[in-house]
């Protein structure tokens, strides 16, 4: 027996027996009623958001931040995530990170979190998977390079350019610019705070925190690339287990795990996942009972109350703090600033100069589509050759970069 079900503007839920099976379909309306029953009190409610800028009728079976989230997943700029250097470039090998692979990380742990703390994980997930959609190729050697590039024509910050292209960059709809995402969204991406990033969220009260699923993003980012770093360090033989094995945070993890070989973190793969595996849990535990703590202690009880506070509310213990930083000075110490990755580093930072200057010295090279751009945009933001070039160069994967290098200043390359 066939059940044949016509989805109407006008839909709820609907049960229907089916071989002894019930078949539901739930609307947005009902998903929206779920978030008030289930969600904590300082959440951010889908149906309490300050919308977009270009307005448009609700979706039938899904919330705003459910759309966002998959605006940002179809978008090209996440697809090209896929081949821009996390810490290795793509060609040093197929099972380290990527900024994507990176990506999915951040909202697998930023969903665990909010879940936890009763939060919107539709928001988290929605954040966490734009927050990097602005990294250039080469990671933070290419970032580092344009804006040096661009430092008389008004820098060049990763996280500004992710803002630029879910608001301008990505031309996905006849009209209007961008995505259109939420305010709750773009909010969360210009609040992007870790140590790796700078706020400007002039726009976007920044006299108020974020919300609380905007402040777990940030964590979570954190959370990831401090323990994949950590895994990738260890995976290529850059990092020493002896030397690892050093920190108080490891020997913890080796001490829960009942090993005391810490040398066997460099041969024995699944003790390395074990370890890592292990130290996610630490970290994102910590993280939970921490957060949890400081919402009691400042007796929170609406998301208004969380985002008048001078300070976040989601954060560390202050052991696990001490922990994070001695883990972060010995990763720069010992792995980003190791020679081999210095010495990718470094290549790269050559190719996109030598990018940047082919193309400004002779605008005719750039494609014909960004030579549209050139002839049609005002002069301004996004509408001066130098942006153009930077934008451009911004969306290239470490791969394109790379053959792109070639086919410029390699004369046997075919063009």
């Amino acid at each position: 027996m066939v059940v044949n079900i016509t989805v109407t503007t006008s839909v709820r839920a609907v049960t229907r027996k089916s071989r002894g099976e019930n078949i539901m379909i739930i609307d947005r309306q009902q998903l929206e009623q779920r978030e008030e029953q289930y969600l904590a009190p300082y959440a951010m409610r889908s149906s309490q958001s300050r919308g977009r800028v270009y307005p448009e009728t609700e979706h039938e079976y899904r919330t705003s931040y459910q759309r966002d989230r998959d605006r940002i997943i179809h978008t090209t700029a996440f697809r090209r995530l896929e081949y821009k250097t996390q810490v290795f470039v793509y060609s040093e090998g197929d099972h380290y990170r990527n900024r994507l692979t990176h990506s999915i990380e951040v909202a697998q742990v930023g969903r665990t979190l909010a879940r936890a703390l009763g939060c919107n994980e539709d928001l988290i997930e929605a954040i966490c998977l734009a927050h990097d959609l602005g990294h250039p190729p080469f990671g933070h050697v290419g970032e580092a390079t344009l804006n040096d590039l661009m430092r008389f024509h008004g820098g060049y910050d990763h996280q500004k350019q992710t803002y630029r292209i879910i608001t301008k960059l990505e031309q996905r709809y006849p009209d209007h610019p961008g995505l259109n995402l939420t305010y709750e969204v773009r909010e969360g991406v210009v609040k992007h705070d870790t140590s790796y990033d700078l706020v400007d969220a002039r726009d976007y009260d920044p006299e108020v925190r974020g919300t609380l699923e905007c402040q777990l993003s940030n964590l979570a980012d954190e959370i990831a690339y401090n323990t994949s770093d950590m895994d990738d360090g260890l995976r290529s033989g850059i990092l020493k287990p002896t030397e690892v094995g050093k920190l108080a945070i490891a020997q913890q993890i080796m001490t829960s795990l009942g090993e005391t070989d810490v040398a066997a973190l460099g041969t024995d793969d699944m003790l390395r996942h074990r370890f890592i595996r292990r130290l996610v849990g630490v970290e994102v535990s910590d993280t939970i009972a921490a957060t949890a703590r400081n919402i009691e202690q400042n007796d929170i009880t609406s998301l208004d109350e969380l985002k008048a506070l001078p300070h976040n509310v989601a954060g560390y213990s202050a052991q696990m703090d001490e922990l994070n930083a001695e883990l972060k000075s010995y990763l720069y110490a010992n792995f980003y600033r190791h020679y081999r990755v210095v010495r990718m580093a470094t290549k790269a930072e050559r190719v996109l100069r030598e990018l940047f200057e082919a193309y400004v010295e002779e605008p005719l090279q750039l494609p014909d589509s960004v030579q549209e751009k050139l002839r049609h945009e005002s002069a301004g933001d996004g509408g001066n050759l130098h942006r153009i070039v930077c934008d451009y160069l911004a969306g290239m994967t470490d791969r394109y970069a790379i053959q792109e290098h070639k086919r410029l200043y390699d004369p046997e390359e075919r063009v």
